[in-house]
């Protein structure tokens, strides 16, 4: 089982950029694809990235395709997430996952680890 801590949520500006990590205990980190999801309030929670285990295979939401970019570093067990030109729309609760498999889903149900989750919050 791998076990997922997020960090580097915040409130931003409209137009500005954070970067969220998700540091991972275990030691299947690196035969795991990894997954970013996130639920704003009143929502269901929602697909944003996912990478393979090698960090080879990319899959983005459409929603944020060309202002996210999803990455890992397999030797610090992290993954990360970079925000660009972030919207209001993207306020959410970001939530780091594990997939029980090496390829990339964007369906929860391949995910059997997660994080508490990191609060992204987008000013107007």
């Amino acid at each position: 089982q791998v076990q997922l801590v997020e960090s580097g949520g915040g409130l931003v500006q409209a137009g500005g950029s954070l970067r969220l990590s998700c540091a991972a205990s275990g030691r299947t980190f690196s035969s795991s694809a990894m997954g970013w999801f996130r639920q704003a309030p009143g929502k269901e929670r929602e697909f944003a990235a996912a990478i393979s285990w090698s960090g080879g295979s990319r899959y983005y939401a459409d929603s944020v395709k060309g202002r996210f970019t999803i990455s890992r570093d397999n030797a610090k067990n992290t993954v990360y997430l970079q925000m660009n030109s972030l919207k209001p729309e993207d306020t959410a609760v970001y939530y780091c996952a594990a997939a029980a498999r090496r390829t990339i889903s964007d369906h929860p149900d391949d995910f059997r680890s997660w994080g508490q989750g990191t609060q992204v919050t987008v000013s107007s």
